[in-house]
């Protein structure tokens, strides 16, 4: 199993990786934890996204179905995201919303577009058991 020190790793296209630090670090928060000429890496809600310079990044925001992003456990870290993308005016595909209402799967849903076109959800459940 994993251990609480071992971090989910995620690699993306960007076309530009001063956009890409300015949208996750003074954007979504995340941390800076290493930069090169042809990648930079962040730790990013404590797992390491790595954003590596391409010519081939997605030519629209498409959310489907490649994207990445939290399923928040607690709802007040859901909300504070929230916030968040509101006062940065962090450009929003779709949301907040909530999907599949009335069921067990209820959930609140966010989807968001970085500079690169990558797609990201954030989420959260009203069941934290169905976060997996």
């Amino acid at each position: 199993m994993r251990d609480p020190r071992d971090a989910c790793h995620v690699a993306i296209p960007a076309r530009d990786l001063d956009e890409a630090v300015e949208f996750y670090v003074f954007g979504l928060g995340a941390k800076l934890a290493r930069r090169y000429d042809d990648r930079v890496t962040f730790d990013f809600f404590g797992d390491q996204l790595v954003c590596h310079l391409s010519e081939n990044v997605p030519a629209a925001a498409v959310a489907y179905p490649r994207h990445f992003g939290v399923s928040f456990a607690r709802a007040e870290d859901f909300d504070r995201l929230v916030r968040v993308v509101e006062h940065r005016k962090l450009t929003v595909l779709s949301g907040p919303s909530l999907r599949f209402e009335g069921t067990a799967e209820q959930h609140r849903t966010l989807f968001l577009v970085d500079p690169s076109n990558n797609v990201l959800e954030f989420k959260n459940y009203d069941d934290p058991r169905l976060q997996y």
